[in-house]
């Protein structure tokens, strides 16, 4: 049972996948999106094609491969997948190896939401250290990495709604992250939820921010992160990290473990989604509030008008004052560091 990420903020409506394809259905059309969320999902997936008695191998590598940037997907989808032919391999019967799926996909869910928590306490005390002298700060955020995207409270909007539950968060900017808008619909829906100080901002309206000087920090979330630490979010993140950088602003990466792919070398390595075109030349019925899969495009662009519209970017390690995990921070960023936080993490590469 999902909550459907594409009805929000007009309307809070769950959907069954009953079958492993339907939840493939929603992972490519985003009613399900975020990295540690995928992975959830991903491992959930498993156990549903075990229970269902379908080809759990199949159905894991069409799970894997529904979206590939996001590492976390093939994470959770492996675990539970290994869990599965562990049961298998050890004489259970397949309705008990089942039952061993669902339990691992349970354990990361648990997992996940526990990691949520040390990251947001690791982020406060980053900030902490980065902006002495007290006083709230001003956060910059881009796309969404609260609860829709985890088993907890999130990534980098754990540690915004930290800030702001002990009284040292005085603005939180919120990037509408074009073109499907995961900020405005689903960030400043999470920020009015949870009562914090916000503005909404076009995405090209940043710079205009850092040149005030009204930006104290940016936060952002991680769908893979390199050997290197390089840092694949969604597309708009790395003109940030050149604002940040040229500004002296402190530009924070908040992501657990999971999301960390020591066997992708670098950024080149990192295959970026390509999304369909009509996301950028239309407004969809995600852009413009219009509940139902049945609602058309609204064009923006001469029909024929081709698209470039990648789902993600990458910013290189330097520009990346540190990563937050739950495992601790890194700063700065190094191959070596990242290697050494994760061999601290509890958390185990399947293959």
């Amino acid at each position: 049972m999902l909550l459907d990420q594409t009805r929000l903020p007009a309307e809070e409506a769950e959907f069954v996948c009953t079958d492993v394809p339907a939840l493939v259905r929603a992972i490519r059309t985003l009613a399900v999106r975020g990295a540690p969320l995928l992975g959830i999902a991903g491992a959930y997936g498993v156990a549903l094609a075990a229970v269902r008695g379908d080809d759990v191998a199949e159905s894991a590598g069409l799970l894997e491969r529904a979206r590939p940037t996001a590492v976390n997907l093939g994470y959770g989808v492996r675990r539970a997948a290994a869990a599965y032919r562990e049961a298998i391999g050890k004489g259970a019967d397949p309705e008990r190896a089942a039952a061993v799926a669902l339990a691992e996909a349970r354990a990361l869910h648990r997992e996940d939401a526990e990691a949520s928590g040390r990251m947001a306490g690791y982020g406060l005390a980053l900030l902490d250290e980065l902006l002495p002298g007290g006083g709230g700060h001003r956060l910059l955020t881009h796309c969404n990495t609260g609860a829709l995207v985890s088993g907890g409270e999130g990534t980098a909007f754990a540690v915004a709604l930290g800030a702001h539950r002990e009284g040292r968060l005085r603005r939180l900017w919120v990037d509408e992250t074009r073109p499907l808008l995961q900020g405005a619909r689903l960030t400043a829906y999470e920020a009015a939820r949870n009562g914090m100080p916000y503005s909404l901002l076009t995405d090209n309206a940043a710079g205009s921010l850092f040149a005030a000087g009204e930006v104290d920090a940016v936060l952002i979330g991680a769908d893979r992160i390199a050997a290197d630490g390089s840092v694949a979010n969604k597309v708009g993140s790395y003109p940030l990290a050149v604002l940040a950088k040229y500004h002296h602003v402190p530009f924070i990466v908040v992501a657990p473990t999971t999301t960390v792919d020591l066997d992708t070398a670098d950024g080149a390595s990192i295959v970026v989604e390509q999304r369909p075109g009509a996301e950028v030349t239309e407004f969809t019925s995600l852009q413009v509030g219009v509940v139902g899969a049945d609602a058309g495009g609204l064009l923006v662009a001469p029909v024929g008008t081709t698209a470039y519209n990648p789902a993600f970017d990458v910013t290189p390690p330097e520009l990346v004052t540190a990563i937050v995990t739950e495992e601790g921070t890194i700063s700065p960023v190094t191959g070596v560091g990242l290697t050494e936080l994760c061999a601290r993490s509890s958390q185990v590469t399947i293959s």
